[in-house]
């Protein structure tokens, strides 16, 4: 991304959220837009997936703090008109004559800016002050690592809690195949800018002043392609859709967000690529629940059985356990599966707990009635004396 298109877009308006937004405010903004708008949730429809690729070029940048301070910084500065020439062509306090157009180069030979080639903010600011005083040199861009990206999976709860291997398909700017990132149509090769001698930058003299900026000519990347790849169109990348498979570990939590180091966009001029993180959603089972490394599980019993006791036969992800039901139990009574629950990075299992529910018929037969009414006459009353007592004191 250029400087100028920081100037030109309100990253904030992007994702809904205001300038003083938290950076948990301005995730939770993100995620809900990301889910609403998400290729995979609406094929074939382009604003969405439009809406899509702005969230996520907000959310790159508001989410780093380094990089949201400089956004604030450049876009109050610039909002401000400090930099903006007059309609008389005077400058403006600070004695700057220059306009916001002329650091980017906007209207020079060479076309638009390039997506593996434009002049960043901090690179601008670094060079626009060469020290104060005349014949400043600014050296040239150096490569630079690419962007993050972000996307979201979600799994079935056996899967999170087992761990998958899935294929993931992403969208994302990637190097173009034909070209492999220099812009050139093939057998033809970019030739050094004749204006900045591959410096990528020019100096200009204003008064007492010198300072530099990106190179009108090439755009800053320090060379010129004269027969642009008919592919990429002289920029160097295009959208690809790449398939990887992607190995999510066992016991990944919903919530959770897994680094894949070097899978997200390519480097500028051979830099490094950014990461891959992808964000779990993990959907909920009909039967189990789970709570941190243990698997809960809820399973009605019997008046009789809880009475009497019992041996219960009870499911597990893999398989089926017997558990004992002690005479007496009540209802709540949590029984544990030792091992049948979550596996830690150490190799050791949580448990799954089981809580005991003792059901309460709604219809009865005769005889079971008069059996129950024969039994309550001969069962002690509840120990409610506690209660019985406090009863006394209010009334």
């Amino acid at each position: 991304m250029s400087s100028k298109d920081w100037l030109e877009k309100d990253f904030y308006a992007v994702l809904g959220v205001d300038k003083a937004a938290s950076a948990d405010d301005i995730k939770k903004a993100y995620r809900k837009v990301a889910r609403e708008s998400h290729p995979d949730h609406n094929p074939g429809d382009a604003k969405a997936e439009e809406r899509f690729k702005a969230a996520s070029e907000a959310y790159n940048v508001l989410s780093d703090a380094g990089r949201r301070r400089e956004y604030d910084e450049m876009r109050s500065l610039f909002g401000s008109g400090a930099f903006r020439r007059n309609a008389r062509g005077g400058g403006q306090p600070g004695g700057m004559p220059f306009d916001v157009s002329d650091l980017f180069g906007g209207g020079a030979a060479g076309g638009g800016d390039r997506r593996f080639g434009g002049a960043g903010f901090q690179d601008l600011f670094s060079s626009i002050f060469s020290g104060g005083q005349a014949g400043g040199q600014a050296a040239p861009r150096g490569p630079a690592r690419g962007r993050d990206v972000e996307t979201e999976v979600a799994l079935d709860f056996g899967d999170a809690v087992r761990g998958v291997t899935l294929p993931l398909t992403l969208r994302a700017p990637g190097v173009c195949d034909t070209c492999h990132g220099n812009g050139a149509k093939p057998g033809t090769q970019p030739r050094t800018c004749p204006v900045c001698h591959g410096a990528g930058v020019t100096t200009r003299n204003q008064g007492s002043f010198s300072f530099s900026e990106p190179c009108r000519n090439c755009q800053g990347v320090g060379t010129v392609v004269e027969e642009k790849c008919p592919e990429c169109h002289g920029s160097g990348g295009v959208t690809k859709t790449r398939t990887m498979n992607v190995r999510f570990p066992a016991g990944v939590a919903d919530g959770q967000r897994i680094r894949l180091a070097g899978r997200g966009e390519p480097g500028e001029r051979g830099g490094p690529a950014g990461d891959l993180f992808v964000h779990v959603k993990v959907r909920p089972d009909e039967l189990f629940g789970r709570t941190g490394d243990d698997l809960t599980l809820t399973v009605p019993v019997t008046f009789a059985e809880a009475v009497f006791g019992t041996d219960l036969r009870v499911p597990t992800l893999d398989g089926a356990v017997t558990l004992r039901v002690p005479p007496g139990t009540p209802s709540g009574r949590v029984l544990r599966a030792r091992g049948k629950g979550v596996v830690r990075r150490d190799g050791q299992a949580g448990d799954l707990l089981v809580t005991l529910d003792v059901v309460v018929p709604s219809r009865l037969s005769d005889e079971a009635r008069s059996a129950l009414e024969a039994f309550a006459e001969q069962s002690p009353p509840a120990a409610r004396e506690h209660l019985d007592a406090r009863v006394r004191r209010v009334s």
